[in-house]
This record gives structure tokens, sequence and C-alpha cells, in this order.
């Protein structure tokens, strides 16, 4: 794996986690309720460390093997990402909801957060579609190498880009719920969009 693999790794890694989705969803919640919007990052992370554990264990070489598995998880996560935005869309301020419980502690904030990066559509696109596109097994490295490489890559652009969208939302939204009202829009619409996008993939193409 050569430097230039890695580049155009990272270009569309950084393409997805800037597209608004679930987890700017979750971390737009924690920057405008909570006092700091890191253990709701933590658990988003936290969630593709468990993705990136399971390809490291060759899973994600099993399923991207697989084209009928790999299309039943895609149409799956892709349902859920449109059911998601369509939510979002109908009621936007259950974004913030969503991610709010009455005296949830910072672990229950980083568990929910977990759950939430764990079923996200976009870490299937991810693991099971673009990491074995990436993954050359004749570069000398072992597979399970590469993979974690790709996998911590993943999370550090997914941590810092999470941390500037949750505190930006703090400084930025939480005096202006109108603000705050239509950005949860255009995130649930560019929800819509991207599972609509993979389900014509997957199903047309």
């Amino acid at each position: 794996m050569d430097m230039t693999t890695l580049a155009a790794f990272l270009a569309v890694d950084l393409l997805l986690v800037f597209t608004p989705g679930a987890d700017w969803a979750y971390a737009i919640g924690a920057g405008l309720r909570d006092r700091s919007v890191v253990p709701a990052v933590a658990g988003l992370i936290a969630g593709y460390a468990g993705y990136t554990l399971l390809a490291v264990a060759g899973l994600v070489v099993v399923v991207a093997s697989s084209p009928s598995l790999l299309t039943a998880l895609t149409v799956l996560g892709a349902a859920y990402l449109m059911w998601l935005g369509w939510s979002v869309l109908v009621r936007p301020a259950a974004v913030s909801a969503s991610a709010e419980a009455v005296g949830s502690s910072r672990w229950q904030v980083m568990v929910r957060g977990a759950g939430i990066s764990g079923l996200n559509p976009k870490a299937l696109l991810l693991y099971f579609s673009l990491f074995p596109q990436f993954i050359d097994a004749g570069a000398g490295w072992p597979v399970a190498a590469q993979t974690g490489l790709l996998g911590v890559l993943h999370m550090v652009s997914c941590a810092v880009v999470y941390l500037a969208v949750g505190v930006l939302a703090r400084t930025v939204l939480k005096a202006r719920p109108s603000a705050a009202r239509a950005v949860t829009r255009v995130s649930g619409g560019m929800m819509i969009a991207i599972g609509g996008f993979l389900l014509a993939e997957r199903l047309i193409g």
C-alpha cells in the first residue's frame, strides 16, 4: 500500500465524512445540548472501531466477496438512512431530541453514539464496499494491517470533523433555533438523497 493509494482513500473517505447524515445530526445535537461534545464523538468513533475490528478479522473481505450479502446489507442500510432522513424532515427538532435522554450520563451518550455509527449505512458503504478496493493483497503488507490502517485513518477523520461540527453547532446555532432547524432539514434531505443513490447504484447499476 503506497502513499498514492492512501491519498485516494482519504479523498473518498473525507467526502463521505463531510456528507451530513446521522453522525452529523448526533454531533449537532450534542453541541446544542451538552457541555462537551467529546462523549458523543467518542461514542461515534467507538462504533467505527467495532467495524474496524471486524474488518481486520476478515469479515469485510468475506462480505465483499458475496454480492448478494453485500446487496442486502446496502439495501437495508440505505432504507434505514432514507427513513431517518424523512423523520428529520418531518420533525426537524427531533434531531436534538433523539440524542437527548433525561439524566443521560456521559457513558449513556457514548453508548448511544456507538449505536448510531454502528447502524450508519455510510459505514456499510465504506467498510464493505470501499475498503476492499484499496487493499492490495500483493503489496507486501498483511491484509489485516492494511485494513487496520484504513480503519484508523477513517476514525481520525471522523473525530476531527465531528468535533468541529459539534463545536460549531454550539457557537453558531445554539442562539439561532431557526438556523438549527434549517441545518437539520438539509441533513435530512441529504440522508434521503444518499440513501436513494445507494439503492439505485446497488439495484440498478
